[in-house]
C-alpha cells in the first residue's frame, strides 16, 4: 500500500517542436518558442487583440490521423495522443499491450474541446445551419483527450479527467501517483493538453488583462504578463518494483506531491495558500526545505503571480531560497494551460537527468520583489537530488510535485 512511484517515459508537443528533445533543447538553451500569433483555417485571429503566442509550429492533422480519426480528434486530444504515443514508446511499451490493458490513463486539460465548440457555434450562428454534426458530443467533451488516449493505446483500466485551470497535469499526475501507491494499478499514464487558440477563448483571455503582446518574462522587473501556449505534455509513471522487474530505465522518483485550494480570490494569487501548498508536497515527500536543490516554478511573469510566489518562497525556505535556483520555463513555451504543470515536470526530470538546471529566458532585470536566483539568461550546470514543480491555477487550485534523482540503468 506505499509503493514507491518513478518516472520511466515522457511525451511532448508544445511550440518548441513535437518531440521531447525539441523540448528540452529549446528549455535548457532559453530559445523561446514565442512568436508572433498565427491563425490559420481553424483559427480565426482577425479582431483580437493578442498578437503573440506559442504555438506548435507548421502543425497538420492530417500528417499524423487518418480522417477518419480526425472525425474524432478534437486539437487538444490530437496533441494528447501524439504527446502519449511518445511516452509510452519512450517507456519501452506498445500500445494495446497487455500491460496497457491494465494500466490508468488520467489526463487533465484546462479547457477541454474548444475548437469544436467554436467551429459548432459557427456553423449553428453564423452560417444558419440548422444541425450539429453527431459526432460533436464525443469529440468535444472534457473527456475527449482521455478517452482517446485510452482508444489509440489500448489503455482498459481506469480512464478519466481532471479539470483544474493550469494546474490540471499536476493534479492528474498526483492522482495517477496515488493509484499505484495503493496498488490499483502498477502503471499510469498521466499529464495534460489544451488547444487554446480558437478566436472565443483569445477574446476571452484578452478580457482578463493578463496576457502580454510583448513577450512572457517571468519574475523581470518589466514582465508584462503571460503569453499563451498550446501542446500537451504526458509522462508514464509505474511502480518501482514494477519498473524494476521489467528492466525499465527510471528517470526520476515522484517522492511525493501537495494540493491546495486557496478556497479566496478567484484570479489573484494568495501567498498563505501557495506556501501551504509547498510545505504540504514537502512533508509528504518526507523532505527538509533544506534538502531541495532546484524548484521549477509557476512563474507567469504578471504581476501579481511572481510577487507571491516569491514570497510563499520565503515562507518555507526562509533564507535558503538565496542558495536555491527558481527558474520558469514559461518563457520558452509559453503559458500552456493544462498542459503547463506536465511539460514543466518533464523540463524539471530532465534537468535532474542531465545536472542542469534550466534558465529563465527573456530576463532584463532584477527586481526587488522577486528577490531569488532566477537563473537568468541561460542554463546552470549543477547537480540536483531533490527538485520541486509547482501550478498556482485561477480558482485558487494548486499544486505542487516533488521528485528525487534516481540511476538510470542506460543513459540516452
Amino acid at each position: 500500500m506505499n509503493q514507491s512511484v518513478v518516472i520511466t517515459g515522457l511525451g511532448a508537443i508544445s511550440g518548441t517542436g513535437y518531440t521531447v528533445e525539441d523540448f528540452w533543447n529549446s528549455v535548457c538553451a532559453g530559445d523561446s518558442a514565442i512568436s508572433e500569433l498565427r491563425g490559420d483555417d481553424a483559427v480565426e485571429i482577425a479582431g483580437v487583440k493578442i498578437t503573440r503566442a506559442s504555438q506548435v509550429p507548421d502543425y497538420d492533422p492530417g500528417a499524423h490521423f487518418s480522417d477518419d480519426e480526425l472525425s474524432l480528434l478534437d486539437r487538444y486530444s490530437q496533441y494528447a495522443v501524439l504527446a502519449a504515443r511518445q511516452a509510452i514508446a519512450d517507456a519501452g511499451l506498445q500500445a494495446d499491450s497487455d500491460e496497457l490493458h491494465h494500466a490508468a490513463a488520467i489526463i487533465g486539460s484546462g479547457c477541454g474541446g474548444k475548437h469544436t465548440d467554436e467551429e459548432t457555434y459557427a456553423q449553428l450562428y453564423k452560417q444558419q445551419r440548422k444541425r450539429a454534426h453527431p459526432l460533436t458530443i464525443p469529440k468535444g467533451m472534457p473527456s475527449a483527450a482521455a478517452s482517446m488516449v485510452s482508444f489509440h493505446l489500448g489503455v482498459r483500466g481506469p480512464v478519466f479527467t481532471i479539470s483544474s485551470a493550469c494546474s490540471s497535469s499536476a493534479h492528474a499526475i498526483a492522482q495517477a501517483a496515488m493509484m499505484i501507491q495503493t496498488g490499483m494499478v502498477d502503471i499510469a499514464i498521466a499529464g495534460g493538453t489544451d488547444a487554446p487558440f480558437t478566436y472565443g477563448l483569445l477574446k476571452a483571455w484578452e478580457a482578463v488583462r493578463v496576457v502580454s503582446n510583448d513577450t512572457c518574462r517571468p519574475f523581470s522587473k518589466d514582465r508584462s504578463g503571460m503569453v499563451l501556449g498550446e501542446g500537451a505534455g504526458v509522462i508514464v509513471l509505474e511502480s518501482e518494483s514494477h519498473a524494476r522487474r521489467r528492466g525499465a530505465d527510471m528517470y526520476a522518483r515522484l517522492l511525493g506531491y501537495g494540493m491546495s485550494a486557496d478556497a479566496g480570490h478567484v484570479t489573484r494569487p494568495d501567498v498563505s495558500g501557495i506556501s501551504r501548498v509547498i510545505a504540504t508536497a514537502l512533508q509528504n515527500a518526507g523532505v527538509n526545505p533544506e534538502q531541495v536543490d532546484y524548484v521549477n516554478a509557476h512563474g507567469t511573469a504578471t504581476q501579481a503571480n511572481d510577487v507571491a510566489e516569491t514570497r510563499a518562497l520565503y515562507e518555507v525556505f526562509g533564507s535558503d531560497v538565496k542558495r536555491m535556483p527558481v527558474s520558469s520555463t514559461k518563457a520558452v513555451h509559453g503559458h500552456a494551460l493544462g498542459a503547463t504543470s506536465a511539460l514543466e515536470l518533464i523540463a524539471t526530470t530532465l534537468a535532474m537527468r542531465d545536472g542542469a538546471v534550466p534558465p529563465t529566458a527573456n530576463f532584463n532585470e532584477v527586481d526587488e520583489q522577486c528577490d531569488i536566483d532566477c537563473v537568468p539568461g541561460e542554463a546552470r550546470e549543477q547537480k540536483i537530488d531533490i527538485a520541486l514543480s509547482s501550478s498556482f491555477a485561477f480558482g485558487g487550485l494548486n499544486a505542487v510535485l516533488a521528485l528525487q534523482s534516481c540511476p538510470r540503468l542506460t543513459t540516452l
